[in-house]
């Protein structure tokens, strides 16, 4: 009884961390959902749409809501790793060098448009993203805990931008799109925003430690046998497929498992039911597979995955 308190206390707190990112992405209460069940389990999210969507905003309205220390990053093409990361800095005065670090050193880090970053600058932020510090002139850094990366990116056939290496999309615990508004809250739009956008007023709904609770809640939503077996299955047919060239990584597993309870505890539910890991699965595992080139000129692999879903029994 204790177990499903804490999830219920939980659920209700994330109720209003989503109400409070809703009053500035209208109408996108799924995506907020997931953004913040990724960012309840330690994962990192990339929002993937075209310009003018929304992304961005999303991104910083959960960095607000969350009440953490954000930073945010814009992505260019003459981007640096050390504009990332930090590095040492010479002291003409006394010779010396001194350590400074970077924006990457913050709880929440926006990533605006990844893409248009080259390879280089890009994979500066492998090695945060995966074990949480950073190694600096010799030095191993830890980065602030907890520390979740929110990428933004364009589609990758826009002038301007370089695809994101397959390691680099499986350090990201899901890849969210958010489409084209609905059109009546679209034209809503035209009184809410026009004139000042509700981002500037918004305030935090929880702080670091109630943060805290909620990834802890979590955490102790049930998973049993069955269900972890039905992940493994799903993933495991990722790799069996003929369809797919390169199935999703262990790292995939575990990130739907996390996914699922994290889900869970948002919606009030002290256990994972086999529909919500069928309802994650998409978000998470499709960045992770790379499709047989016959297959991806038809296909998505968001698609693929669905059809792999269809054929896996729903365990009692």
């Amino acid at each position: 009884m204790e177990q499903q308190q804490r999830v219920r206390e939980a659920a209700a707190l994330a109720r209003a961390i989503v109400d409070n990112v809703e009053r500035v992405v209208v109408g996108k209460r799924q995506a907020i959902e997931y953004t913040l069940a990724a960012a309840m389990a330690g994962g990192h999210i990339l929002l993937e749409d075209v310009p003018g969507l929304g992304k961005t905003m999303l991104a910083r309205a959960l960095a607000v809501s969350l009440g953490l220390d954000f930073r945010r990053i814009q992505f260019t093409a003459d981007l640096m790793p050390s504009d990332i990361v930090g590095g040492p800095v010479y002291n003409p005065k006394d010779g010396s060098f001194t350590l400074r670090l970077g924006p990457v050193f913050a709880n929440v880090v926006l990533a605006d448009e990844i893409n248009r970053a080259n390879p280089r600058a890009q994979s500066a932020l492998l090695e945060c993203m995966e074990e949480g510090q950073l190694t600096l002139d010799g030095q191993t850094v830890p980065l602030p805990q907890p520390f979740v990366v929110l990428a933004t990116q364009n589609p990758i056939d826009m002038a301007g931008t370089y695809p994101l290496p397959e390691a680099q999309l499986d350090r990201f615990l899901i890849r969210l799109s958010l489409g084209y508004p609905d059109p009546k809250l679209e034209a809503s739009l035209i009184d809410r925003q026009q004139f000042a956008h509700p981002i500037a007023s918004l305030r935090a709904a929880c702080n670091a430690q109630q943060f805290a609770t909620l990834t802890e809640a979590a955490r102790q939503v049930v998973m049993s046998p069955e269900l972890a077996q039905f992940a493994t299955a799903i993933v495991g047919a990722t790799r069996r497929s003929s369809l797919v060239r390169y199935g999703a990584s262990p790292r995939g597993t575990l990130g739907l498992a996390r996914m699922a309870r994290a889900l869970s505890c948002i919606r009030g539910i002290p256990y994972v039911d086999p529909g919500i890991v069928r309802e994650v699965a998409g978000p998470v595992l499709a960045h992770r597979i790379v499709l047989q080139p016959q297959v991806a000129a038809q296909r998505s692999a968001g698609a693929v995955i669905q059809e792999l879903l269809a054929a896996q029994a729903t365990p009692r």
